[in-house]
């Protein structure tokens, strides 16, 4: 029993390591390092705008300039209300980075707290949680998404975000679940049961820090996924509301083949940002899995 604690203790301290391995992984990666300059470069600027800009003015429709060329005043010219397009650009890129970390952060929570449950209880509680999830999967989740944002009275950005935290986090319950599966079966599991330690605090001081790697990947590398998805539905015309910008917004312009064609700094810088987000956020996501794979072999 008391080498079960002492490894438990161990464990814990380890644990604590993590971040500097995650760091020297990503620092000795010139990829994942170069993709860390330009996030926090991409993110800065976009968080910093509303010092600079004001949402009423840009959002403010100017018959005067619509459609007009990148120039000294507009960067990246005007869309088809006059408005400038870089200003959205930044505005949209906060607002597309935030929804998706919110989301990301929020499925990560339910599938941590259902994965730990129905991994230390397992038997029949397992069974139970297992097959609803089962169920939830085989639901079409976008669908049911595109149907509660039109039948939604008074849409907001909390109320989209909630909505696609909630179909976003089966997936990481089943992970979960099964790592948890195999950690309650180790003698330091064994021995804080034995001890009368409750189960919620097993749970939080020694089932999640000892998968806490896997959960860390998990939402590094869904978080791009998040982001396309909130983008792709506001393309869609079912993700932000109205006058939201978003990168989303700023591609939809491209449903007009002139647009296309004839007006490429509508719509082209914001695809090519989503795609470099996507990018820079794998190429991390990739550091941040081998870090935590290192770690797992010294355990």
């Amino acid at each position: 029993m008391v080498l079960a604690v002492l490894k438990q203790k161990t464990v814990l301290e380890r644990h604590h390591t993590l971040p500097r391995m995650i760091w020297k992984e990503v620092g000795s990666d010139r990829i994942a390092i170069g993709s860390l300059v330009v996030l926090i470069i991409i993110l800065g600027a976009a968080y910093l705008a509303p010092l600079f800009i004001d949402y009423r003015t840009l959002m403010r429709i100017d018959l005067m300039k619509i459609y007009n060329p990148p120039s000294a005043y507009h960067w990246l010219g005007t869309d088809n209300g006059g408005r400038d397009v870089f200003g959205q650009l930044l505005l949209g890129t906060r607002n597309s980075f935030t929804i998706g970390i919110c989301v990301t952060v929020l499925a990560g929570l339910y599938g941590l707290a259902v994965g730990l449950i129905a991994g230390y209880y397992g038997g029949i509680v397992d069974n139970i949680i297992m097959r609803v999830i089962d169920f939830l999967l085989v639901l079409p989740s976008l669908m049911i998404i595109i149907v509660f944002v039109v039948a939604v009275p008074e849409y907001t950005v909390l109320t989209f975000i909630l909505l696609m935290s909630a179909f976003a986090w089966f997936g990481k319950a089943r992970l979960i679940r099964s790592r948890s599966l195999s950690e309650r079966e180790l003698d330091y599991i064994q021995a804080s049961k034995t001890l009368g330690t409750p189960g919620w605090k097993i749970m939080l001081t020694g089932l999640f820090p000892n998968i806490s790697s896997l959960v860390i990947v998990n939402m590094t590398l869904t978080l791009a996924g998040n982001i396309g998805l909130e983008t792709g539905l506001t393309f869609l015309g079912f993700g932000l509301p109205a006058g939201t910008p978003s990168l989303g917004t700023l591609i939809a312009y491209a449903k007009n083949p002139d647009v296309v064609q004839n007006k490429w700094w509508v719509w082209l810088p914001a695809a090519l940002l989503i795609l470099l987000l996507m990018l820079c956020i794998n190429f991390i996501g990739q550091a941040v899995k081998r870090a935590t794979d290192a770690r797992q072999r010294m355990t």
